[in-house]
């Protein structure tokens, strides 16, 4: 017998309370059918008996009923007490109706059967112990009050057998109760922890997941789907509320083995690689929906190549930059020699810019292998963002005003000089498409979700729709004297303290944004 055999769960209360329930309700039927009947037949000292065995009977099952809500006795003893009771009752009412011939030992077999599967298997054969002991000594009482002759035990064996045997069965069947109960327990644990591990995997899962009926509508979506769709998911919603998966939905029904395109969400200016599962053998049914993130990637695509690229790339900028230096200080010479000769001016000023040039771009390859040494320390954004402002404007010699919004209480954990350059750089940018009047420029912070952000506005012409999946890339760029990794090293300098920089795209009359998220991971910098 398991545990919950010697402490009993509420099932098996609850299984004692429904029997007492049955003993109280089979005892007034027989009180009902019975009484007319011993009215008739008996003296009235049999009537009286009779009348006051039934009213002990159901006031039994009252007290029974209160110690059961009680808890108070033990289980095993309350299920013994009204087994012996029931057997008494029965018994007692076998005598006033004639002992055995009155038909009614065959009423026991159901009592102890029902107390046997209650009891597991436990005390079962004591029950059908005290029943047997009872019916025979009924029989023994008739015998000597002359209501029964010797030769009348063969019946009262047979009911003995049959207890005995309805007890092994209720033993029988308890034991396969027990075991069942016990797997079933052990399933139970199995399917929750299951259920739990699907949860989990579901939301940390790197792509997105989403479960659609059907009828076309939401079951089941996880955090990711959420993000990359970047609209509200709600269980229940109809799938048109996405026409871009809702067609590709579509397609892929009418022909599962056709290729599926890709999708570009509009308001969010992301590219998705959906892929379609059925959950059943029909197509038309129920289907799991996974979503790719195509941007995320071509990051991790780029991460695997910069990687390999990395040291070949740190070496060759130290050995580019001696011949360099070399080539910058021989065309310094040659400008001092050429004089008038504007053609010798016009070469050497050729050579200066490129060597100029070629020195930021060693520069910023160099910053690549330096993004990892980070120093994040407490900055309180307004003071520090007003000082850098002004050190900015009289650098880049700047007289219009540049607008900074930011709350007194923002306080961020990053690395100073890291922070430094990435404003530096979305400055700069900023500054060079922006229409450089009056709050052309805007640098603001503000706090979402928990997290602080810092947006640089500036009222320039968007980026065009086919540059944003590149816009991050490395030596990607506009224009013919950039290098193409300015943004790449902000973002990557970003990733390294924790924050994420991306692009917020706008209404085209809105302006360019771009967003500064801190605490990425962490989450400290609560407002």
């Amino acid at each position: 017998m398991s545990g919950r055999g010697v402490f009993p769960s509420e099932a098996h209360w609850r299984s004692l309370a429904l029997f007492n329930v049955f003993r109280l309700l089979a005892a007034m039927a027989l009180f009902f059918s019975i009484s007319w009947r011993v009215w008739l037949t008996r003296s009235g000292d049999s009537y009286d008996a009779f009348i006051a065995l039934a009213l002990t009977d159901v006031t039994l099952s009252v007290l029974f009923a209160i110690g059961i809500h009680q808890r108070r006795p033990a289980f095993q003893l309350q299920l013994s007490v009204q087994a012996v009771t029931d057997i008494a009752f029965l018994v007692v009412l076998m005598h006033l109706l004639g002992g055995i011939k009155s038909g009614l030992g065959i009423l026991l077999l159901p009592y102890l059967a029902a107390a046997g599967l209650i009891s597991r298997g436990r005390m079962t054969l004591f029950h059908a112990a005290v029943a047997s002991l009872a019916l025979l000594g009924e029989q023994v009482v008739q015998l000597w009050l002359g209501q029964a002759g010797t030769d009348e035990f063969f019946v009262p064996a047979l009911l003995c057998t049959a207890c005995f045997a309805v007890a092994w069965l209720a033993h029988r069947l308890a034991g396969f109760a027990s075991e069942s109960e016990a797997l079933a327990h052990a399933r139970g644990v199995d399917l929750e922890n299951l259920g739990q591990l699907n949860a989990r995997i579901l939301q940390d899962v790197s792509d997105g997941v989403i479960v659609v009926d059907a009828h076309g509508q939401l079951r089941q979506f996880n955090a990711q789907a959420q993000r990359l769709i970047d609209a509200p998911l709600v269980a229940g919603q109809a799938l048109g509320a996405l026409p871009v998966l809702a067609k590709a939905l579509k397609i892929w029904r009418a022909d599962p083995a056709a290729p599926t395109p890709l999708l570009q969400l509009e308001g969010a200016y992301k590219t998705l690689r959906p892929r379609f599962v059925p959950l059943g053998p029909d197509p038309q049914g129920s289907v799991l929906v996974y979503l790719e993130d195509m941007d995320r990637l071509r990051r991790e695509a780029q991460q695997l190549k910069l990687a390999a690229l990395g040291r070949l790339t740190a070496n060759l900028a130290h050995e580019i930059r001696n011949p360099l230096g070399a080539i910058s200080h021989a065309g310094q010479l040659l400008r001092e020699e050429a004089g008038d000769n504007l053609l010798m001016q016009k070469l050497t000023r050729i050579i200066g810019d490129n060597s100029r040039r070629l020195e930021r771009m060693v520069k910023d390859v160099l910053e690549l292998n330096r993004r990892d040494r980070v120093d994040m320390r407490p900055i309180m954004l307004e003071p520090w963002l007003t000082a850098f402002v002004d050190e900015f404007s009289q650098s880049e010699q700047i007289r219009t005003p540049i607008v900074v919004v930011c709350p007194d209480k923002a306080e961020i954990r990053f690395d100073p000089g890291h922070l430094h350059q990435v404003l530096w750089n979305l400055l700069r940018n900023g500054w060079r498409y922006c229409s450089k009047r009056p709050d052309s420029l805007i640098v603001s912070v503000a706090s979402n979700d928990g997290r602080w952000q810092l947006n640089v506005d500036n009222d320039g012409p968007p980026v065009a729709r086919d540059a944003l999946t590149q816009l991050f890339e490395p030596f990607f760029t506009t224009e013919s004297k950039g290098t193409g990794l300015g943004l790449y090293i902000a973002r990557e300098i970003c990733a390294a303290n924790a924050a994420r920089l991306e692009y917020v795209s706008q209404p085209a009359e809105a302006g360019v944004r771009f967003r500064i998220v801190f605490g990425m991971n962490d989450g400290q910098e609560t407002p």
